[in-house]
């Protein structure tokens, strides 16, 4: 076994060990795909904050492409800048892994995957299911080149797409799968309606807050239902789902003690967190703020806060903790997803909210 075969078996082993992985056709993937070939180079963040390129020139190059870890592979919708805002990744073969296995995917069943990126998934895809039942969609036509050439050059011939994946691909539709490597506001209609009924959906909700896994069933006309998985993930939105930005906030404030950390609140392994995205709609946070595009903003001081702008976002905050605290706090998992063709909602028993 070469190098690379080696750390294949070491990624697949972790995976399967941390329970990630369950079903042995998700395993043997893992241990089959190359994932060196899809990322020939990347960027990794330095303490600094500065971004640095890495290629396959680097000694630690292939170690890395094999650690469990996500990969920056462009910022700003541009190839040439080396950092900025990232647009394309190579997402944590965690994270992968546990949405593959939540997809329930079987053999002879076609899949959309929405999201190309490098094509690494794809290529997960391919070898589980088949080449000729993947279809894979990515906005950016230079994404999508490079990704159909990798796969072609390592076997895997899926129907590789160009366009907006908010509109899936009506061509090769009703499909039994359909899964985003990215993350939605709310879930695009034309994903339900080009899903079979009794199909599955698995997505990520593009929420600065509580952002989360969720897994619906279509009814095949545009409509679902399903339930928020309890394992985390964070994906890039969709792009047109990219939400705009909140400044920390300055100018006149009030300040008051409190008892309640940042972390509570933001906190992905924080159990609050996921209701806290609830109670605060596109509510941005930072490494000590919280602040809302209406020009709303806390800076957090530890043991105390200070608030300005129209609305007191911590107030709303501490009374959103009491909320979850008597509805008995519940965790992601106990939250469900409604989808109709006038409105999509968060529920939990009799209770919803509008995504």
């Amino acid at each position: 076994m070469d190098d690379a075969g080696a750390l294949r078996a070491e990624l697949a082993d972790h995976l399967l060990g941390v329970g990630a992985l369950r079903e042995t056709k998700w395993h043997k993937a893992f241990q089959a795909v190359p994932r060196h070939e899809f990322l020939p180079r990347f960027y990794r963040q330095l303490h600094t904050g500065d971004w640095e390129r890495v290629t396959g020139a680097d000694p630690d190059w292939l170690e890395l492409v094999y650690a469990d870890r996500v990969w920056v592979t462009q910022f700003d919708g541009d190839d040439t800048v080396t950092g900025g805002t990232p647009t394309c990744s190579s997402s944590m073969p965690t994270i992968m892994a546990i949405m593959l296995e939540a997809l329930e995917v079987h053999n002879g069943q076609s899949v959309l995957e929405v999201g190309t990126g490098t094509g690494y998934n794809a290529a997960l895809l391919c070898h589980a299911v088949g080449s000729g039942n993947v279809t894979t969609v990515d906005v950016d036509p230079n994404i999508s080149r490079r990704a159909r050439e990798r796969l072609h050059a390592n076997g895997f011939h899926p129907t590789c797409v160009t366009g907006d994946g908010a509109r899936g691909h009506p061509a090769n539709a009703p499909y039994d799968r359909l899964l985003a490597t990215c993350s939605v506001s709310t879930v695009p209609p034309a994903w339900l309606e080009q899903t079979r009924e009794g199909g599955l959906v698995v997505t990520t909700l593009h929420r600065p807050i509580g952002a989360g896994l969720v897994r619906i069933v279509s009814n095949g006309d545009g409509t679902g239902e399903g339930r928020v998985l309890g394992e985390d993930g964070r994906f890039m939105p969709l792009r047109a789902h990219a939400l705009p930005t909140a400044p920390a906030g300055a100018g006149d404030y009030d300040r008051r003690a409190t008892a309640v950390r940042l972390n509570t609140v933001v906190a992905p392994a924080s159990p609050f967190e996921f209701f806290a995205g609830i109670a605060l709609p596109g509510v941005m946070a930072g490494q000590d703020w919280l602040a809302h595009s209406d020009g709303s903003w806390v800076h957090h001081r530890g043991s105390h806060v200070d608030q300005g702008g129209p609305r007191r976002l911590w107030d709303l905050a501490e009374q959103a903790a009491a909320d979850w605290h008597d509805l008995g706090e519940p965790r992601r998992a106990d939250f469900g997803i409604t989808i109709t063709r006038t409105a999509q909602h968060l529920t939990l028993g009799d209770l919803h909210w509008h995504l």
